[in-house]
């Protein structure tokens, strides 16, 4: 049995992910931009970093499993986890192209003003794709989801990632991967400091 293509390292399969086609039923996005995330102790922005909690047990689940979270209370965002069961890395897919399923996901993104910012941005992802949180847990290999990798390398280019704080989120982690000038790729922002008055 051949293992699974994302059975490897987050910033290895990140860049995999790049022009893949992922599908949630009706709709498919083609992904223009991904995040790299390393397991428990390894990368102070992963939610493994500090170990197993009952919000991220999904990342502990094989390569293809899906980590869905809510993020400010509003968006669900998706990701696909990779490596060996139990290693807790996974990709965060950041923005891409609907490519299938137009008018559904126009439906569900009514405040979208042109079709390349359907999915431009992680919340937007998952609301275009029809992500639920009780999506969580389920595999890329089950209907109604599916994932279908590039043939062939598609060229991207690496920064860091968008909106982590601290060192985590600075040019020592360059481990958001884009493809270069496609207009559906999410504008890079660091993150905001909050004080406490």
């Amino acid at each position: 049995m051949e293992p699974h293509p994302l059975a490897r390292p987050a910033l290895e399969a990140a860049p995999l992910l790049l022009g893949a086609v992922f599908r949630a039923g009706e709709v498919a996005v083609r992904i223009t931009e991904v995040e790299a995330y390393h397991g428990q102790g390894q990368d102070p922005g992963s939610h493994a970093h500090r170990g197993f909690t009952e919000r991220s047990a999904s990342l502990w689940g094989g390569p293809g499993t899906l980590y869905v979270y809510l993020s400010y209370g509003i968006h669900r965002c998706l990701n696909i986890v990779c490596g060996p069961e139990g290693y807790a890395s996974g990709c965060l897919l950041r923005s891409g192209e609907v490519i299938d399923g137009l008018d559904v996901a126009r439906s569900r993104r009514p405040t979208a003003r042109t079709d390349i910012e359907l999915a431009k941005g992680p919340g937007r992802l998952g609301s275009a794709l029809g992500i639920e949180l009780s999506d969580d847990g389920s595999s890329i290999a089950t209907p109604p989801f599916s994932l279908d990798l590039p043939r062939e390398p598609v060229a991207g280019t690496t920064g860091p990632r968008v909106g982590v704080s601290g060192h985590a989120g600075t040019d020592a982690f360059p481990w958001r991967f884009w493809i270069a000038d496609d207009p559906t790729v999410s504008a890079y922002r660091a993150a905001v400091s909050r004080r406490r008055g």
